[in-house]
């Protein structure tokens, strides 16, 4: 699945004024003003019982809970499935890793220092 479908699914099945953030560097994908919901999101080719989140993502997130009141969800897609973490529910413990690959978007072979946590799947909506 890629991020324009599953951002359709959502938009479709949960969130009908489900719009794109309109900053292509913005620390969310898309926002739904009628439930206040910020999110997420991320497609992965591969299924992984743990998920990742990098620090700065999630901080971001929950900074428009705490000056909003608005819900912040981080919304994998896997070959098994999609998973919705409520962040205002989750603590995560990062971690920091100077080897992890920069994008994962491109084939891009670069390492960078990068600060994250695993999400295991079992404290996601299975949606």
């Amino acid at each position: 699945m890629k991020e324009k479908e599953l951002f359709e699914y959502l938009k479709e099945k949960y969130f009908k004024d489900l719009e794109f953030s309109n900053d292509q560097f913005s620390r969310w994908d898309c926002y739904s003003k009628s439930t206040k919901t910020r999110i997420e999101l991320k497609c992965r080719k591969t299924h992984y019982n743990e998920l990742l989140i990098e620090k700065d993502k999630y901080f971001n997130l929950t900074k428009y809970f705490i000056l909003n009141d608005d819900k912040p969800l981080y919304i994998n897609s896997t070959p098994k499935g999609i998973y919705a973490f409520d962040l205002r529910k989750i603590t995560p413990e990062f971690v920091t890793d100077k080897r992890m690959p920069k994008t994962t978007e491109f084939q891009e072979t670069q390492v960078t220092e990068k600060t994250y946590a695993l999400l295991d799947i079992k404290k996601a909506k299975k949606i």
